[in-house]
């Protein structure tokens, strides 16, 4: 890994900024948090990490860590109250100040203009299942690109597709209502075609920028180097999920990236599909400049006599996070080499990260060495990937700091740094020295 490589922390608004006031509209993680009995402990984001009075610090502990690099995501609501029309100058100004602090500190921003949050106006209209909101999107994604001009040259129009339709087929995410399948794949069309219209609109507004998608998954891992158990889990893994279409990766990458969905997509789904044309498919294959992609464990797999897969996982007794996800450094290695062979586009590991129940010792500081672990071996296969040729351009550690987990509320850390939720002190924990250690040793060709 050389000095170009982006070494970097994530963060999603929803999650650390707080800040429900100064015009900012309600989204539908601030409806779905205030009914009863959705999240852990009647948790709400209403105050989260409070980094919207807090930038300013946070921004001094990734200057201390070192990252060249910060990928957070705005609030669609807070620029656009309604999620068109208005512009809430107030919520503007507020992203405005955080680039100019990065500028200051020499980190790059990298925008994600959609985490999760779409705004409560807009869901009202029918959100993700109304037709317009491709074109919703793109004016929200004009709105920002075309004010932050400048200070930010590097944007993601969608985080994790996958999750956002989640949110359309159980309880624990907003908006928390289970949909028809055929309501689902239709919001899912639209969701494509508006990462397009903004691919599009950040086009018109700032030319010079450069666009991203980032999906999520767990990769199938083989079980061994031989060409027979990485051909299966390459087909699994690249293949679409006939119990679970909107939950793999090529669902949305195909399109985006190759123009167009799995052929089995048409003839599985051929009673329930959206009507697809070819406009369609030319808007969602924009042309992007890097592939991002959320990768935090993998699975070992098996294709039964009859073609299905199993879903082996791993022993009972393998380590796992607090969110009860494996340990698995080979996803690294495995993702990215076979989303390269297939995309042909430069990755960027737009998160990857561990939960654990961190807590301050009686000498003050948050011990994780289990994470300390956890980075340095995900590195070391993401460097086998990089030297095999895989064209990976940076890392980005999920997260700078503890946050609001989404239904998890309060009780699941990921950060670097720890965050003592009632007082909103930030205690920097052994694993952000780690990280800072190891981005200073490549950063000066030692490693």
């Amino acid at each position: 890994m050389n000095r170009e490589f982006e070494w970097g922390v994530a963060t999603a608004a929803y999650q650390i900024e707080g800040g429900r006031e100064d015009g900012k509209g309600d989204s539908i993680w601030d409806t779905f948090c205030h009914e009863p009995g959705r999240i852990l402990n009647g948790d709400t984001g209403d105050v989260a990490c409070d980094h919207y009075h807090r930038f300013r610090e946070d921004v001094a502990l990734m200057a201390e860590l070192g990252v060249t690099a910060y990928r957070f995501s705005v609030a669609w609501s807070r620029v656009l109250p309604e999620g068109v029309g208005r512009v809430n100058e107030r919520g503007m100004r507020f992203y405005e100040e955080l680039l100019g602090e990065l500028q200051a500190h020499g980190i790059r921003p990298y925008v994600t203009l959609y985490h999760w949050d779409l705004p409560q106006a807009l869901f009202e209209r029918g959100g993700w299942l109304n037709p317009d909101s491709p074109k919703w999107f793109a004016e929200y994604a004009e709105a920002v690109a075309s004010r932050f001009g400048g200070r930010a040259a590097d944007y993601f129009t969608i985080n994790e597709p996958q999750c956002v339709l989640g949110g359309m087929n159980g309880t624990e995410q907003a908006p928390g209502m289970k949909y028809t399948l055929r309501d689902r794949l239709s919001a899912a069309h639209n969701l494509l075609k508006a990462h397009g219209e903004g691919v599009r609109a950040i086009r018109r507004a700032a030319p010079h920028a450069r666009v991203g998608f980032a999906p999520c998954g767990w990769v199938m891992i083989p079980k061994n180097d031989s060409p027979a158990e990485v051909e299966k889990a390459r087909k699994v893994y690249l293949g679409l999920w006939k119990n679970d279409p909107t939950g793999c990766v090529t669902f949305f990458s195909d399109p985006v990236f190759l123009g167009d969905y799995p052929k089995e997509y048409y003839l599985w789904y051929k009673d329930v599909l959206p009507k697809i044309t070819d406009a369609d498919r030319e808007l969602i294959a924009q042309p992007v400049d890097y592939y991002g992609q959320n990768i935090y464990s993998g699975a070992h797999i098996d294709i039964a006599a009859d073609g299905s897969l199993l879903w082996e996982g791993f022993p009972s007794d393998h380590p796992r996070t607090a969110m009860d996800w494996d340990i698995a450094p080979e996803a690294l290695y495995w993702g990215p080499k076979f989303l390269y062979e297939r995309y042909k586009t430069p990755i960027l590991i737009t998160e990857n990260g561990m939960a654990s129940h961190d807590f301050p010792c009686r000498d003050g500081k948050v011990h994780d060495a289990y994470r300390t672990d956890y980075i340095h071996t995900y590195l070391v296969a993401l460097g086998r990937a990089r030297r095999e040729g895989v064209d990976v351009r940076g890392y980005f550690y999920w997260s700078l700091m503890d946050n609001f987990e989404w239904h998890w509320g309060y009780t699941r850390r990921f950060g670097l740094v720890y965050v003592d939720y009632p007082t909103q002190k930030r205690i920097p924990k052994d694993s952000f020295y780690e990280y800072r250690d190891l981005i200073r040793a490549h950063r000066e060709g030692k490693r």
